[in-house]
């Protein structure tokens, strides 16, 4: 089981560098990193602890959103799962 992320900052039209994301098992932070040049986390955790629910904390560029915050049920696999923001909206998926 591993989780990966990007972040496209869709009014710029560009991928988002330097975005602090954390992933946590309940309240134990499990997983943090910061996106590159091309707006990417290739492996968040190379390996989650157990299946459960984890929070994934984006921290974007945005004059409006200060944090987005997804609660996930993860499972075995492996996970990609990007955001896309803008000033004053964003949007996610489950991606491949």
């Amino acid at each position: 089981m591993s989780i990966s992320t990007h972040v496209l900052d869709t009014a710029r039209g560009e991928p988002a560098r330097g975005v602090r994301v954390e992933l946590y098992l309940g309240e134990e932070l499990v997983g943090t990193g910061e996106t590159d040049a091309d707006g990417r986390i290739q492996a968040l955790v190379e390996r989650l602890p157990e299946p459960g629910v984890y929070r994934l904390v984006f921290f974007p560029p945005s004059p409006f959103f200060r944090r987005v915050e997804l609660e996930l049920e993860l499972d075995v696999g492996d996970y990609h799962i990007p955001l896309l923001v803008s000033p004053y909206a964003c949007a996610t998926y489950r991606g491949s």
